[in-house]
């Protein structure tokens, strides 16, 4: 049985350079901005307590507006990031009180699902940290100069998704102990020794980055919804 309270962060920072010059994290998505579909789905989910979402410094009121907006509850905070995505997430966590477990999400993923962040909470119990993640399909090369150099088995291979779930004192403990850059909360983890446990993710949970990304998850969404 899980004791204490969830915080969850929200990471919608980032600079959408491959946007053609779209902030996708307010972009119009299914009827409203992108971000929207995400904070509604923790809004929902009944395991979260707090909720902090993190974006760029430009766009703190166009964040908060939103809030007023769609009356978010759970909202304790909308704080500007930083240069990097860890620098986000640390600011983040600076705005949790009295937490015991975090739920970091990042806000370019609309499509993910109540059920992901309740079985992430879940699956943190055995060792304070589980990420979700699906198994790679195609062959992946390790490549140097324009020569592959290995070619990794493709049977141990995840691509990562988030939510990504972790004890507080864990991750806080590994944001003060970060050293060098990353590119999700897990890796800080790991390098401190703990074991990060991996759970089944969503083909559906998928990260927009291109204007692609925001008609397939259009798509998603419109299909959930009549479906």
């Amino acid at each position: 049985m899980r004791e204490g309270k969830v915080g969850a962060i929200v990471v919608a920072a980032g600079g959408s350079r491959r946007m053609g010059g779209i902030d996708k994290i307010f972009a119009p998505l299914w009827g409203k901005p992108l971000l929207a579909h995400c904070i509604d789905v923790f809004e929902r989910c009944p395991s979260i307590d707090q909720l902090v979402i993190v974006v760029s410094e430009n766009k703190l009121e166009e964040g908060r507006r939103l809030v007023r907006e769609y009356d978010w509850c759970k909202v304790v905070d909308v704080c500007p990031g930083g240069a990097r995505r860890q620098d986000s997430v640390r600011e983040g966590l600076k705005r949790l009180s009295g937490c015991q477990w975090v739920v970091i999400h990042d806000g370019a993923r609309p499509c993910l699902g109540v059920d992901l962040i309740e079985q992430g909470l879940e699956e943190a119990q055995d060792s304070g940290a589980a990420i979700a993640a699906i198994p790679v399909k195609d062959t992946l090369k390790v490549v140097s100069d324009a020569f592959v150099v290995e070619t990794p088995l493709r049977d141990s291979l995840w691509a990562v998704q988030t939510p990504q779930v972790f004890r507080f004192d864990i991750i806080n403990e590994a944001y003060r102990k970060a050293q060098g850059e990353v590119t999700d909360d897990a890796t800080l983890v790991e390098q401190l020794g703990y074991q990060v446990k991996v759970y089944p993710g969503s083909n559906s949970n998928i990260k927009v980055t291109t204007p692609e990304d925001l008609s397939l998850a259009e798509t998603i969404l419109k299909s959930r919804e009549q479906g």
